[in-house]
């Protein structure tokens, strides 16, 4: 019999999701361009912090969401290919599952880190925030990169949703329910995960509000 299990905390699905929707903004605002470029900088901020923040969670959050939790060297990968890795012993993201989300974060953060030196090349009002802090010449060469990286950003979004359709209409594995309600329903001894508090939440917030306060001071 299926048993309930507590897999995902609140801070991890809340990250998950606005990273989703500020995404899809940033997206919306640089294809619409005009007034919404300054929106596009604002949520470059968010963006940015939300980044932080992961990499802070990553680090000493809960169990499923700390890097040494889910990420595993080639042998792991291969076992888990093998179906030798069940969910019942890494019931959050799967050794295959980690190299997209290391992916994924990598490639945020390095989107973010291109726009907050890139020029507004058009109206010349909604430089990054970080543009002052370097030449002309490399702003704009920054700004080629930043514009050509987002296609990778996307082809990675994309290959991650075609990977949870792929599960659910192939493996018959739902990965979005969790996400949202952080439940898992689970057959055979369950693990025992432990969640990371009120203060390493804390901590986790300061540190990324304490980046994006950086950067705000430096534009």
């Amino acid at each position: 019999m299926k048993q309930k299990l507590k897999v995902w905390d609140l801070p991890t699905r809340i990250f998950h999701w606005t990273l989703v929707l500020a995404i899809a903004f940033m997206w919306y605002s640089a294809e619409t361009g005009g007034n919404m470029l300054l929106w596009h900088l604002r949520v470059g901020l968010l963006i940015l912090g939300l980044a932080v923040f992961r990499v802070c969670w990553g680090l000493w959050g809960s169990d499923t969401s700390r890097f040494s939790g889910f990420v595993r060297g080639p042998a792991q990968i291969k076992r888990y290919i093998r179906g030798e890795i069940t969910e019942n012993e890494q019931p959050g993201h799967n050794p295959l599952g980690a190299l997209m989300v290391l992916a994924l974060l990598g490639a945020v953060l390095f989107q973010v880190t291109t726009g907050l030196f890139s020029p507004d090349e058009n109206t010349f009002d909604n430089n990054g925030y970080l543009n002052a802090l370097i030449s002309e010449d490399t702003g704009s060469a920054i700004r080629k990169i930043h514009i050509t990286f987002f296609n990778v950003l996307l082809g990675l979004a994309a290959v991650h949703v075609a990977t949870i359709l792929l599960y659910r209409f192939v493996k018959k594995h739902n990965l979005v329910t969790p996400m949202i309600t952080g439940y898992k329903y689970l057959e055979g001894k369950l693990p025992v995960l432990k969640f990371a508090g009120a203060g390493k939440f804390i901590a986790a917030v300061s540190v990324a509000a304490a980046v994006v306060w950086l950067v705000l001071g430096l534009s």
